[in-house]
């Protein structure tokens, strides 16, 4: 008989705390500080809270990653009676949330396995939830880190980002480029390669974006099996339901997360940014 496995994530994976309950997945937050005041991701403040404080502040909010001896800590209270510990999450190649549980992980007498997923929101959850289901009808670590894995191979993300103000405050793009680009209208679009935000192509309107978002799907599923999709967005909802309609029209898959993004990730787009993810199995 294979040991107990018990599901850590971090607070980017945007999905609810009833779902993450009812899944048995321990969530470790992220903060983020907004003019000299911290908040606990999830805990002291809402999406919608956090993008009102981010369009007021002049200066761009500083977010932190949970602290190695947070994470031990949890390690060794979910460890204490013998089980595996699988941590999922968000991509290395943009927090050094998954550093820090790699070190907490040396630190505790848990056996722990901690994963970096190569994404973050919802394209994260595929992975989480997959892997709470299966620790739940009492998979092995080893089966988990299989699945996942395969999960991680076959999921895609494109988030369009509506302004180009607070790329250019946190320092990806240029003051210049950024002055251009909003007399432009030009929204960047960009893919998580390697985990790695990675520009794809620009468009100038919704509908261009929709189209985009629609090609992509079509492409990347043709002869597969839809097992996953979520949107996520920045004070969006409405450009969200849109967006799910017209992937609606490709796909019989129903289950679609909708959901408002982490502060951790709407610090980096601000407002009226959107992501599609989703991901396959062959048929």
């Amino acid at each position: 008989m294979s040991k107990k496995v018990k599901i850590v994530t971090d607070s980017t994976s945007d999905l609810p705390k009833e779902m993450m309950d009812e899944l048995a997945v321990t969530v470790v937050p992220l903060s983020v500080t907004v003019d000299g005041e911290s908040y606990i991701d999830g805990v002291d403040i809402t999406p919608d809270e956090f993008l009102n404080k981010l369009v007021a502040s002049e200066n761009i909010p500083q977010s932190s990653q949970p602290s190695a001896g947070s994470f031990a800590e949890i390690y060794d209270r979910l460890g204490e009676d013998g089980s595996d510990i699988l941590s999922i999450h968000m991509t290395s190649g943009m927090s050094g949330t998954y550093n820090s549980a790699r070190t907490a992980s040396t630190m505790t007498d848990s056996e722990v396995t901690v994963v970096d997923s190569g994404f973050i929101s919802l394209a994260l959850s595929f992975q989480v939830r997959e892997a709470a289901k299966m620790a739940m009808e009492g998979a092995s670590l080893e089966q988990i880190k299989d699945r996942i894995e395969k999960i991680k191979k076959t999921s895609s993300l494109y988030i369009m980002v509506d302004t180009l103000e607070y790329l250019s405050k946190g320092g990806r793009i240029g003051r210049g480029k950024a002055l251009m680009g909003s007399l432009l209208k030009i929204k960047p679009v960009a893919s998580l390669a390697d985990g790695v935000y990675t520009p794809v192509t620009k468009v100038r309107t919704h509908v261009q974006m929709m189209n985009f978002f629609k090609k992509q799907f079509k492409e990347e599923t043709a002869g597969k099996t839809v097992r996953g999709i979520g949107i996520a967005h920045a004070d969006a909802l409405e450009l969200a339901e849109k967006v799910k309609n017209n992937i609606m029209e490709l796909t019989d898959f129903e289950d679609f997360q909708i959901r408002p993004t982490t502060p951790i990730i709407s610090t980096h787009t601000g407002p009226g940014a959107i992501a599609l993810m989703y991901y396959t199995e062959p048929e």
